[in-house]
């Protein structure tokens, strides 16, 4: 033991200000929620969102670095309570290098920390190193450098001691076990480091990063070795504080003090009141921690993890006979124990209560509904003497009374029932099918899901004359398909304004990108925006900073240069329609389309392929209408008016009494459209066609850009004529007499090596021959060539079979570890009864594979490199016992 117990708080603080004295950066805590890393859920480790800093991909703030990581981990859950050693929610110390100091360093720093009276002051002799056992570097710095016995170091293989964890950085790793003491220990006489059991503890674990993992099982050397120390804080304060397990540490057990005045269940009374307080503190713990960092309860994703845990926690305290809300006000007693690290726990703490609450609200009328369903269901098989919970009545519970799957197998086996999770897979994509369907059929009435009351307005667009606004107000806020009253950073959701200037994607066009701002310093990104039925401008994104809330006026401004490439690319749009029409013919039809930044997708009906010819006239007739500069107008009139003038209904757009006209050239093109256009055409730029294509039958597709992408495609065409023009040692201008002559002279080439080819199998095969052995008045031959192509077998086969009336030969070639097998048979052999094709499925079922052919010709296949020459011998024997020898 130290001399001094220290605690969770001084623990973290203690090993921060360490390293700093070893000149490393002290970083806060990286959000639970992993940032452009799709292969994590949720940051598990200290390292995980350092991955860019360990690979060299981006350059770290500075190459000794020290954290204290929020990490969750829910692998495990089922454990939770069970056992002393798991946790959901756990708080990682980490030191960590990025090609700078590597393990001398590391070991020695670990050992200094754990060991000197200065820092945590641990008994040396309680101290057990482990190292990978093929790693004699780590075992000499242990052994010579800190000066650790030999036989106190201990070897481990790599399923101990090479840390990884997924895909991204990983490497051989050198832990340190502390002695707990015998009353921890299993009683057996072999009991030591690496035991099972939980005298021996591991509180530092020193990950020498060395590798990558793309996540296959292959392992890459990495750039620069790297460190990256791990050290649960959780750990540590068991060992320093001399108590049973994470849950007896100071914070975690002052959660549970809570639970405990609540509930009325006293720690230490039952076994089962023991799981179902650990389980309520760690759940707690994880569940404050991943709200304060933006994650809201779903039914997928982060956020299905989120609400397994409080419905797993609420479960508990039923269980100990709680069933009124009770978890938000255990998250205040989390917020107390962790705010002195983490501040923002405490900013944010009515914004965590609220969400706690809520689910619980929502859980105890789903559960206080479902349990007596749950029971008669269940005494239901029991009364039959089943031991499986159908997936039928899984499914029941989970589509009626809202059970999730997980908890319904937990509450089954606690009844000694396993549940049928396939038949409940099954019913829910058979759900799932219907839903779409369903959601097919409703069209656009069900945006987000949400109903707008009256006191909603509808929003009025201003996007066409205004890029911003600055007197707009929040007339809704969305999160998670509920409406709030305000918004958290970090929170991804829905803003509804009385007026905005953001274009909703409509007709094929793109949304308007940007942000809206408000007063205190509150940012909402702005990444998509839709138009309910009800007129609802619909903003989705993040709030990135501040609070936003119900009711405040705020300013709302496009990404402007975004929105002029997407204008470009519909105006484009416009006059492409008007060549296609002009080239194709009049029974060209618009059939869908996609308007993106510089780039867009036209659908539209025709019969045919397009000649390279048709598609060059009509990408010059557009650019002439580009360099017209034509000015573009927009009307709104009444509709049989803009027919009047000509204008072109788009595809599967609906019109009122009213209609915006889009007239480019005073009458050149005159359509009906609802989106964003330039004032003239020459704003377009060049107009280029990339691909022109079917997608259905009897409708073609043209993908197109305009504007900097086209500037951009130009450039990088030219580079690649420019960079072929140096290889083949030619002017840009003869490149293309330059290639013909090149493409000739391969053609000679590869004809006079396949001539060349040729002879040598007809002279290899002579030899063959020359060799054959005479069977019954036939010559039998066999033969294994090295890497020989099927073309090569064939053409020495067709030589014997035809040099020869009597051959009977068997060729043979092993490549990349698989074999071709030939046969061929004269004409004077196949009369006798030897058949090719038998003798081809003979040798062929000996090496693990099969083929076949005709009497005179046969080729097959074999996997078993090992029994080709048993294979090949079988082939006497054939011929002996078909001619009756």
């Amino acid at each position: 033991m130290p001399t001094k117990k220290y605690g969770v708080n001084e623990l973290r603080e203690m090993f921060l200000q360490f390293f700093e004295s070893k000149g490393h950066l002290r970083l806060p805590s990286f959000s639970l929620i992993p940032q452009n890393d799709a292969s994590l859920l949720l940051i598990n480790s200290g390292m995980a969102p350092m991955k860019p800093w360990f690979t060299g991909e981006q350059e770290p703030p500075c190459h000794r670095v020290c954290t204290c990581q929020k990490c969750i981990r829910t692998g495990d859950i089922d454990n939770i309570g069970h056992t002393a050693r798991h946790g959901t929610y756990f708080e990682m110390l980490g030191n960590f290098s990025f090609g700078d100091y590597f393990k001398h360093e590391a070991i020695a720093w670990s050992w200094e920390f754990l060991t000197s009276p200065e820092w945590v002051g641990l008994d040396p002799e309680r101290l057990y190193p482990s190292i990978y056992e093929e790693d004699d570097e780590a075992f000499e710095i242990w052994n010579k450098e800190i000066g650790i016995p030999a036989e106190r170091i201990f070897r481990f293989g790599k399923a101990d001691n090479f840390w990884e964890h997924g895909s991204g950085p990983c490497g051989p790793c050198s832990e340190i076990y502390y002695d707990r003491g015998e009353r921890y220990g299993c009683g057996r006489p072999d009991c030591t480091v690496g035991c099972d059991c939980d005298r021996y503890m591991e509180v530092w674990n020193n990950v020498f990063s060395q590798f990558n993992n793309d996540g296959e099982g292959h392992y890459t050397e990495l750039k620069q070795k790297n460190i990256d120390t791990g050290m649960g804080l959780e750990r540590l304060a068991v060992v320093c504080q001399d108590v049973d397990s994470l849950f007896d540490v100071d914070t975690v057990m002052n959660i549970t003090h809570k639970v405990t005045d609540i509930t009325g269940a006293r720690y230490g009374e039952t076994r089962e009141k023991d799981v179902s307080l650990r389980v309520i503190t760690d759940h707690i713990r994880s569940a404050t921690f991943m709200i304060c960092d933006g994650v809201l309860p779903s039914n997928e994703g982060r956020g299905y993890v989120l609400r397994r845990l409080l419905r797993r926690a609420a479960r508990h305290g039923k269980l100990l006979g709680v069933n009124e809300p009770f978890l938000y006000e255990v998250c205040d007693t989390v917020i107390h124990e962790n705010e002195g690290h983490y501040p923002e726990l405490r900013e944010r703490r009515d914004y965590i209560t609220k969400v706690i609450r809520t689910e619980e609200e929502n859980f105890a009328r789903t559960i206080d509904g479902g349990m007596k369903i749950f029971n008669d269901l269940l005494a239901g098989h029991k009364g039959k003497g089943e031991t499986v919970f159908s997936g039928a009545d899984a499914f029941k519970l989970y589509d009626t009374y809202g059970f999730p799957i997980d908890l319904t197998i937990e509450m089954a086996a606690e009844q000694g029932l396993s549940v049928d999770e396939e038949a409940f897979k099954a019913l829910m994509q058979e759900q799932k099918e219907r839903a779409r369907k369903a959601r097919e059929a409703l069209g656009d009435l069900g945006w987000a899901g949400v109903e707008f009351g009256k006191d909603v307005p509808e929003t009025q667009f201003v996007g066409y004359d205004h890029t911003s606004v600055d007197d707009a107000r929040v007339a809704a806020l969305v999160v998670e398909n509920e409406q709030a009253e305000e918004l958290m950073p970090g929170v991804e959701a829905i803003v509804v304004l009385d007026k905005t200037p953001f274009y909703a994607e409509m007709g094929g066009q793109v949304a308007d990108h940007g942000a809206i701002t408000a007063p205190g310093g509150a940012l909402f990104q702005v990444t998509d925006v839709q138009k309910n039925k009800g007129g609802k401008y619909m903003h989705y994104g993040k709030l990135t900073g501040g609070v936003l809330k119900l009711g405040d006026t705020v300013a709302a401004a496009i990404d402007v240069p975004r929105r002029k490439a997407v204008m470009r690319a519909h105006s484009a749009t416009h006059l492409l329609d008007k060549a296609l029409r002009a080239v194709l013919g009049d029974h060209v039809q618009q059939a869908g389309s996609l308007v993106e930044p510089d780039r867009l997708r036209f659908d539209f009906t025709h019969f045919s392929a397009m000649t390279t010819e048709e598609l060059q006239k009509v990408e010059d007739m557009v650019n002439e209408a580009v360099l017209e500069g034509y000015e573009v107008c927009t009307d709104v009139l009444p509709i049989e008016e803009a027919k009047q003038r000509g204008a072109i209904a788009l595809f599967g757009e609906k019109y009122g009494d009213t209609v915006r006209v889009v007239d480019m050239g005073h009458g050149y093109s005159v359509e009906f459209c609802g989106g964003t256009h330039l004032d003239n055409t020459a704003k377009v730029g060049v107009f280029h066609i990339l691909s022109e294509f079917s997608v259905a039958s009897g409708v073609r597709r043209i993908e197109a850009i305009t504007g900097h992408a086209t500037l951009a495609c130009i450039r990088d065409n030219c580079c690649t004529i420019n960079a072929v023009s140096e290889a083949l040692k030619t002017k840009p201008a003869e490149l293309v007499q330059k290639a013909l002559q090149e493409s000739q002279e391969i053609r000679e080439l590869r004809h006079a090596v396949e001539s060349f080819k040729a002879k040598e199998a007809v002279g290899e095969a002579s030899n063959f021959l020359m060799g054959a052995r005479e069977v019954g008045g036939l010559k039998v031959l066999t033969a294994t060539l090295n890497d020989a192509e099927a073309e090569r077998l064939r053409k020495m086969g067709d030589f014997l079979r035809d040099k020869d009336q009597r051959v009977v030969a068997v060729l043979s070639s092993v490549k990349d570890g698989k074999i071709t097998f030939l046969c061929v048979c004269g004409k004077e052999a196949v009369a006798k009864g030897i058949k090719a094709g038998d003798i081809i499925k003979k040798v062929t079922s000996l090496c693990g594979g099969k083929g076949g052919g005709k009497p005179d010709s046969a080729m097959g296949g074999g996997s078993d490199v090992l029994k080709l020459d048993n294979a090949l011998a079988t082939v006497d024997d054939f011929v002996h016992e078909k001619l009756g020898l």
